[in-house]
């Protein structure tokens, strides 16, 4: 059917055309990230890629002991730098973000992918587990957005981005499952979706996006007593379509994704990475 009043197709203004081209697109230059939970695992290897990327990074850790993600940091010639904080320890976490904020620096992207678990039936999990959980796996997560989102909002917009900032808190299938003997850290997690989705509401339109990773079955130290029950890891392994569990490499992507300018339009959303899990 002809539509005579309206233009051609070449004769549209063409609104998609764009000078960035797609590597400028996922680079992190001129940027300072803000992550904790980045001395081994998912959190290290998301560390280390955004380092990549062309980040700067500043590490959160209970001690200095730990050097491995600082050095890999600085071997890429990105400056690096471990802000201690014990995030089970409400004072640690309300004066993390002054204290880093006193020291000039200027955050553009917080991950937030420190989390701890704890196993008992749930007709016998302690109170003690069940507050630890939830302190480090939401509370901290919560008032660290808190306080870096309110930094992120007095900033200017970014000349790359054109955002102030980017938040990424790391969820589970556990923020929409419920998991086995695990009603701590499925509570914490559920919350943690919707945290980010709260968040997200309030910043988006003022510059912030605000986004969540929920892994799935990971080869990790959290996961070391899935890993040694043959029965339920037989049982597990079964179900995922892609054959395999999943390793810290696989989040170093989806980070930058998430942190970069190719995910400008991306808010509120939790994105799953979990071999496909999820979809059987």
């Amino acid at each position: 059917m002809d539509y005579p009043d309206l233009p051609s197709l070449s004769q549209q203004p063409n609104k998609m055309t764009s000078t960035t081209s797609v590597q400028n697109m996922f680079s992190l230059e001129g940027h300072t990230a803000l992550i904790t939970g980045a001395t081994r695992g998912i959190g290290q290897a998301v560390a280390i890629a955004l380092a990549e990327a062309g980040a700067d990074i500043l590490l959160v850790q209970r001690d200095e002991t730990s050097t491995t993600t600082l050095q890999a940091i600085q071997s890429l010639g990105r400056h690096a730098q471990i802000y201690k904080a014990d995030l089970s320890s409400p004072t640690d976490v309300s004066s993390l973000v002054p204290r880093i904020l006193s020291d000039g620096h200027t955050i553009r992207i917080l991950v937030n992918c420190a989390g701890i678990q704890r196993r008992h039936p749930s007709h016998l999990f302690p109170d003690s587990d069940f507050a630890e959980v939830m302190q480090v796996n939401l509370n901290a997560v919560f008032t660290l957005c808190r306080d870096v989102g309110a930094h992120m909002l007095g900033l200017d917009p970014h000349p790359v981005t054109r955002r102030k900032g980017s938040v990424i808190n790391f969820a589970s299938l556990l923020t929409f499952q419920g998991g086995l003997t695990v009603p701590a850290y499925a509570a914490s997690k559920g919350a943690v979706g919707q945290l980010t989705k709260s968040f997200a509401n309030e910043w988006t339109s003022k510059g912030v996006t605000v986004n969540a990773i929920a892994p799935g079955y990971i080869e990790t130290e959290m996961n070391e007593a899935l890993l040694k029950d043959e029965e339920r890891l037989k049982s597990i392994s079964a179900r995922i379509p892609a054959g395999r569990w999943g390793s810290p490499e696989d989040f170093k992507g989806t980070a930058v994704y998430l942190a970069s300018k190719a995910s400008g339009y991306v808010s509120g959303h939790v994105l799953v990475v979990d071999g496909g899990w999820m979809g059987r």
